[in-house]
Protein backbone atom coordinates (compact mmCIF):
# COMPACT_ATOMS: atom_id res chain seq x y z
CA UNK A 1 0.00 0.00 0.00
CA UNK A 2 1.39 3.30 -1.37
CA UNK A 3 2.51 5.33 1.67
CA UNK A 4 3.41 9.13 2.70
CA UNK A 5 6.51 7.51 3.96
CA UNK A 6 7.42 6.14 0.94
CA UNK A 7 6.55 9.23 -0.83
CA UNK A 8 9.23 11.11 1.15
CA UNK A 9 11.93 8.60 0.92
CA UNK A 10 11.39 8.41 -2.98
CA UNK A 11 11.48 12.36 -3.58
CA UNK A 12 14.48 12.69 -1.51
CA UNK A 13 16.22 9.44 -3.85
CA UNK A 14 15.38 11.52 -6.42
CA UNK A 15 17.21 15.01 -5.28
CA UNK A 16 20.33 13.71 -4.32
CA UNK A 17 20.72 10.65 -6.94
CA UNK A 18 21.79 8.33 -3.80
CA UNK A 19 20.04 6.22 -0.76
CA UNK A 20 23.00 7.36 1.32
CA UNK A 21 22.72 11.07 0.70
CA UNK A 22 18.66 10.81 0.90
CA UNK A 23 18.86 8.90 4.22
CA UNK A 24 21.31 11.79 5.65
CA UNK A 25 18.44 14.27 4.82
CA UNK A 26 15.52 12.44 6.41
CA UNK A 27 17.79 11.30 9.23
CA UNK A 28 16.71 7.33 8.89
CA UNK A 29 19.39 4.29 7.94
CA UNK A 30 20.08 3.77 4.64
CA UNK A 31 18.55 0.22 4.22
CA UNK A 32 15.22 1.89 5.68
CA UNK A 33 14.94 4.37 2.86
CA UNK A 34 15.75 1.42 0.59
CA UNK A 35 13.50 -0.85 1.63
CA UNK A 36 10.72 1.73 1.72
CA UNK A 37 11.88 2.69 -2.37
CA UNK A 38 11.59 -1.16 -3.22
CA UNK A 39 8.05 -1.13 -1.53
CA UNK A 40 6.69 1.82 -3.39
CA UNK A 41 8.16 -0.06 -6.49
CA UNK A 42 6.39 -2.88 -5.58
CA UNK A 43 3.11 -1.35 -5.00
CA UNK A 44 3.31 0.55 -8.41
CA UNK A 45 4.56 -2.60 -10.53
CA UNK A 46 7.24 -0.25 -11.90
CA UNK A 47 11.26 0.35 -11.47
CA UNK A 48 11.85 4.00 -10.50
CA UNK A 49 15.46 4.15 -10.07
CA UNK A 50 18.68 2.42 -11.56
CA UNK A 51 21.46 1.66 -9.54
CA UNK A 52 24.31 3.21 -11.31
CA UNK A 53 27.84 2.65 -9.35
CA UNK A 54 27.42 3.93 -5.71
CA UNK A 55 24.10 6.45 -6.99
CA UNK A 56 21.04 5.68 -8.63
CA UNK A 57 19.25 7.26 -11.60
CA UNK A 58 15.54 7.81 -12.13
CA UNK A 59 13.45 6.15 -15.06
CA UNK A 60 11.15 8.21 -16.92
CA UNK A 61 8.24 6.57 -14.74
CA UNK A 62 10.10 8.33 -11.77
CA UNK A 63 10.13 11.89 -13.39
CA UNK A 64 6.41 11.43 -14.28
CA UNK A 65 5.97 10.70 -10.46
CA UNK A 66 7.92 13.43 -8.84
CA UNK A 67 5.60 16.19 -9.65
CA UNK A 68 2.29 14.40 -8.30
CA UNK A 69 4.57 13.30 -4.99
CA UNK A 70 5.44 16.54 -4.27
CA UNK A 71 1.57 17.73 -4.66
CA UNK A 72 0.56 15.09 -1.83
CA UNK A 73 3.22 15.50 0.34
CA UNK A 74 2.90 19.82 -0.23
CA UNK A 75 -0.95 18.97 0.61
CA UNK A 76 -0.25 16.93 3.53
CA UNK A 77 2.18 19.66 4.84
CA UNK A 78 -0.25 22.25 3.86
CA UNK A 79 -3.24 21.05 5.93
CA UNK A 80 -0.54 20.11 9.14
CA UNK A 81 0.06 24.00 8.75
CA UNK A 82 -3.16 25.33 8.65
CA UNK A 83 -3.94 23.18 11.99
CA UNK A 84 -0.63 24.59 13.52
CA UNK A 85 -0.93 28.00 12.17
CA UNK A 86 -4.11 28.50 14.23
CA UNK A 87 -2.96 26.92 17.26
CA UNK A 88 0.28 28.54 17.55
CA UNK A 89 0.59 31.72 15.42
CA UNK A 90 1.27 33.98 18.18
CA UNK A 91 4.52 31.58 19.64
CA UNK A 92 5.32 29.84 16.47
CA UNK A 93 7.76 30.23 13.33
CA UNK A 94 6.65 32.36 10.47
CA UNK A 95 8.50 31.45 7.26
CA UNK A 96 8.33 33.63 4.33
CA UNK A 97 10.30 33.12 0.90
CA UNK A 98 12.29 36.24 -0.23
CA UNK A 99 14.89 36.30 -3.29
CA UNK A 100 18.05 38.71 -2.61
CA UNK A 101 16.38 41.75 -4.54
CA UNK A 102 13.31 41.98 -2.54
CA UNK A 103 15.47 41.12 0.59
CA UNK A 104 17.10 44.12 0.09
CA UNK A 105 13.99 46.33 -0.11
CA UNK A 106 11.50 44.93 2.78
CA UNK A 107 14.37 42.62 4.78
CA UNK A 108 14.75 44.04 8.48
CA UNK A 109 11.85 46.46 8.07
CA UNK A 110 9.35 43.66 7.74
CA UNK A 111 10.37 41.28 10.26
CA UNK A 112 10.34 44.25 12.30
CA UNK A 113 6.81 45.05 11.04
CA UNK A 114 5.89 41.08 12.13
CA UNK A 115 7.45 41.49 15.87
CA UNK A 116 5.87 44.72 16.53
CA UNK A 117 2.62 42.96 15.79
CA UNK A 118 3.66 39.54 17.06
CA UNK A 119 6.44 39.75 19.47
CA UNK A 120 6.45 36.29 20.54
CA UNK A 121 7.13 34.56 17.32
CA UNK A 122 9.86 33.47 15.37
CA UNK A 123 10.92 34.83 11.89
CA UNK A 124 12.64 33.07 8.83
CA UNK A 125 13.27 35.00 5.63
CA UNK A 126 13.80 32.06 2.76
CA UNK A 127 15.76 32.60 -0.12
CA UNK A 128 18.62 34.40 -2.79
CA UNK A 129 17.15 33.92 -5.75
CA UNK A 130 13.50 33.29 -7.57
CA UNK A 131 13.87 30.61 -9.41
CA UNK A 132 14.92 28.80 -5.71
CA UNK A 133 11.80 30.17 -3.79
CA UNK A 134 9.54 28.93 -6.68
CA UNK A 135 11.25 25.45 -6.51
CA UNK A 136 10.71 25.39 -2.46
CA UNK A 137 6.88 26.34 -2.73
CA UNK A 138 6.01 23.44 -5.02
CA UNK A 139 7.85 21.15 -2.53
CA UNK A 140 6.06 22.46 0.25
CA UNK A 141 8.83 24.24 1.97
CA UNK A 142 7.34 27.49 2.12
CA UNK A 143 4.06 28.92 1.86
CA UNK A 144 3.81 32.00 0.59
CA UNK A 145 6.79 34.16 -0.66
CA UNK A 146 7.57 37.21 -2.87
CA UNK A 147 9.21 36.46 -6.31
CA UNK A 148 10.42 38.57 -9.36
CA UNK A 149 8.85 37.10 -12.60
CA UNK A 150 9.64 36.47 -15.56
CA UNK A 151 12.26 33.86 -13.87
CA UNK A 152 9.60 31.77 -12.67
CA UNK A 153 7.22 29.44 -14.46
CA UNK A 154 3.70 29.65 -12.66
CA UNK A 155 2.77 26.28 -13.46
CA UNK A 156 1.18 25.19 -10.28
CA UNK A 157 1.23 28.55 -8.45
CA UNK A 158 -0.69 31.29 -7.72
CA UNK A 159 0.99 35.00 -9.04
CA UNK A 160 -0.16 37.86 -8.34
CA UNK A 161 1.79 40.97 -9.56
CA UNK A 162 3.05 43.73 -7.01
CA UNK A 163 5.28 46.90 -8.69
CA UNK A 164 6.93 47.05 -11.92
CA UNK A 165 10.51 47.84 -10.65
CA UNK A 166 12.89 49.57 -13.73
CA UNK A 167 16.01 48.24 -14.81
CA UNK A 168 18.64 50.64 -14.83
CA UNK A 169 22.35 50.66 -16.06
CA UNK A 170 24.72 51.88 -13.44
CA UNK A 171 28.23 53.35 -14.50
CA UNK A 172 31.15 55.94 -12.86
CA UNK A 173 31.59 57.12 -16.55
CA UNK A 174 29.19 60.63 -16.70
CA UNK A 175 29.60 60.19 -20.20
CA UNK A 176 28.07 56.86 -20.58
CA UNK A 177 24.65 58.26 -18.93
CA UNK A 178 24.08 61.18 -20.63
CA UNK A 179 21.72 59.21 -22.95
CA UNK A 180 19.45 55.96 -21.90
CA UNK A 181 21.32 52.96 -23.06
CA UNK A 182 20.09 51.28 -26.57
CA UNK A 183 20.30 47.49 -27.28
CA UNK A 184 22.94 48.02 -29.28
CA UNK A 185 24.81 49.78 -26.15
CA UNK A 186 24.44 47.55 -23.88
CA UNK A 187 25.37 44.64 -26.28
CA UNK A 188 29.11 46.77 -26.57
CA UNK A 189 28.80 46.63 -22.64
CA UNK A 190 31.19 45.44 -20.81
CA UNK A 191 29.27 44.45 -17.73
CA UNK A 192 29.29 42.88 -13.86
CA UNK A 193 26.21 41.09 -13.13
CA UNK A 194 24.97 39.66 -9.79
CA UNK A 195 23.04 36.11 -9.12
CA UNK A 196 25.80 34.20 -11.11
CA UNK A 197 24.71 31.00 -9.87
CA UNK A 198 21.11 31.33 -11.50
CA UNK A 199 22.11 33.27 -14.45
CA UNK A 200 20.34 31.05 -16.94
CA UNK A 201 16.69 31.94 -14.83
CA UNK A 202 18.00 35.44 -13.21
CA UNK A 203 14.94 37.63 -14.13
CA UNK A 204 16.99 40.62 -14.49
CA UNK A 205 19.13 38.62 -17.14
CA UNK A 206 16.03 37.36 -19.16
CA UNK A 207 14.57 40.72 -19.94
CA UNK A 208 17.98 42.05 -20.71
CA UNK A 209 18.31 39.20 -23.65
CA UNK A 210 14.85 39.47 -24.31
CA UNK A 211 15.62 43.55 -24.76
CA UNK A 212 18.89 42.26 -27.73
CA UNK A 213 16.79 39.45 -29.05
CA UNK A 214 16.29 41.74 -32.41
CA UNK A 215 20.28 42.73 -31.85
CA UNK A 216 21.24 39.45 -32.14
CA UNK A 217 23.65 40.04 -29.11
CA UNK A 218 24.09 38.63 -25.59
CA UNK A 219 24.59 40.84 -22.63
CA UNK A 220 28.56 41.02 -21.71
CA UNK A 221 29.47 39.77 -18.48
CA UNK A 222 33.32 41.23 -17.88
CA UNK A 223 32.82 39.69 -14.16
CA UNK A 224 30.17 37.46 -12.51
CA UNK A 225 29.48 37.84 -8.97
CA UNK A 226 26.41 36.68 -6.21
CA UNK A 227 25.28 39.57 -4.81
CA UNK A 228 24.04 42.91 -5.80
CA UNK A 229 26.04 44.84 -3.59
CA UNK A 230 29.65 43.47 -4.92
CA UNK A 231 28.20 44.32 -8.41
CA UNK A 232 27.41 48.35 -7.23
CA UNK A 233 30.90 48.20 -5.45
CA UNK A 234 32.85 46.91 -8.71
CA UNK A 235 30.60 49.47 -11.28
CA UNK A 236 31.31 52.29 -8.42
CA UNK A 237 35.05 51.44 -8.88
CA UNK A 238 35.31 51.98 -12.81
CA UNK A 239 36.13 48.18 -13.56
CA UNK A 240 32.55 47.66 -15.57
CA UNK A 241 29.13 48.47 -15.69
CA UNK A 242 26.06 46.80 -14.06
CA UNK A 243 22.46 46.44 -14.81
CA UNK A 244 19.92 46.39 -11.56
CA UNK A 245 16.27 47.21 -10.53
CA UNK A 246 16.02 51.24 -9.98
CA UNK A 247 14.94 50.60 -6.22
CA UNK A 248 18.43 48.36 -5.69
CA UNK A 249 20.32 51.66 -7.25
CA UNK A 250 18.57 54.17 -4.82
CA UNK A 251 19.80 52.46 -1.69
CA UNK A 252 22.86 51.21 -2.43
CA UNK A 253 24.56 53.32 -5.24
CA UNK A 254 24.81 56.44 -2.47
CA UNK A 255 26.42 54.58 -0.33
CA UNK A 256 28.48 51.81 -1.92
CA UNK A 257 29.42 53.59 -5.13
CA UNK A 258 28.87 57.45 -4.68
CA UNK A 259 30.96 58.31 -7.52
CA UNK A 260 28.30 56.78 -10.12
CA UNK A 261 25.31 57.30 -11.18
CA UNK A 262 22.30 55.39 -13.49
CA UNK A 263 20.01 55.95 -16.24
CA UNK A 264 17.25 54.18 -18.03
CA UNK A 265 17.62 52.04 -20.81
CA UNK A 266 15.77 52.41 -24.05
CA UNK A 267 13.21 50.96 -24.32
CA UNK A 268 12.35 51.43 -20.74
CA UNK A 269 12.82 47.68 -19.03
CA UNK A 270 11.20 46.38 -16.19
CA UNK A 271 11.63 43.12 -13.46
CA UNK A 272 7.80 42.75 -12.11
CA UNK A 273 7.54 41.91 -8.30
CA UNK A 274 5.05 39.63 -7.03
CA UNK A 275 3.61 37.48 -4.24
CA UNK A 276 3.17 33.84 -4.98
CA UNK A 277 1.92 30.76 -3.43
CA UNK A 278 0.89 27.35 -4.39
CA UNK A 279 -1.95 27.54 -6.56
CA UNK A 280 -5.63 26.65 -4.66
CA UNK A 281 -3.99 26.79 -1.19
CA UNK A 282 -5.80 27.94 1.92
CA UNK A 283 -3.23 30.13 3.21
CA UNK A 284 -2.44 30.65 6.88
CA UNK A 285 -2.68 33.32 8.69
CA UNK A 286 1.21 33.78 9.47
CA UNK A 287 0.83 33.82 5.19
CA UNK A 288 -1.55 36.24 4.67
CA UNK A 289 0.19 38.11 7.48
CA UNK A 290 3.47 38.21 5.72
CA UNK A 291 1.61 38.91 2.09
CA UNK A 292 0.20 42.04 3.79
CA UNK A 293 3.45 43.51 5.45
CA UNK A 294 6.04 42.27 2.29
CA UNK A 295 3.16 43.47 -0.06
CA UNK A 296 3.10 47.13 1.84
CA UNK A 297 7.29 47.45 2.30
CA UNK A 298 8.43 46.32 -1.16
CA UNK A 299 5.54 48.48 -3.54
CA UNK A 300 6.58 51.54 -0.65
CA UNK A 301 10.18 51.49 -1.82
CA UNK A 302 9.66 50.83 -5.25
CA UNK A 303 6.60 53.25 -5.91
CA UNK A 304 9.47 55.71 -3.95
CA UNK A 305 12.18 55.22 -6.33
CA UNK A 306 10.05 55.61 -9.60
CA UNK A 307 8.48 52.68 -9.94
CA UNK A 308 5.10 51.32 -10.68
CA UNK A 309 2.13 49.53 -9.50
CA UNK A 310 1.81 46.01 -11.29
CA UNK A 311 -1.29 45.61 -13.47
CA UNK A 312 -3.88 44.01 -11.66
CA UNK A 313 -2.08 44.71 -7.99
Amino acid sequence: MLSLHQLRCFLATYEHGSLTAAADELGYAQPSVSEQVKALEKTLGVQLFRRVGRGVVPTTVADTLRPHAERVLGAVDEAKRAVEGVVSFETGTIRFGMFGTSRLYAGAGLVADVLERHPGVRVELIGQNSTDVADQLRRGHLEAAMIAVPAVESEGLSVTPVVRDELVYVSADPARLETPITARRLGEASLVMPETTWRAVDSTRIVLRRMLHESGRNPQTRIEVEDVETAVELAGMGLADTVIPRGAAVQLVPRLAPGAGWVSLRPRQWDTLAIVHRAGATLSPAARLMIELATRRVRAVVEAAGGQAADGA
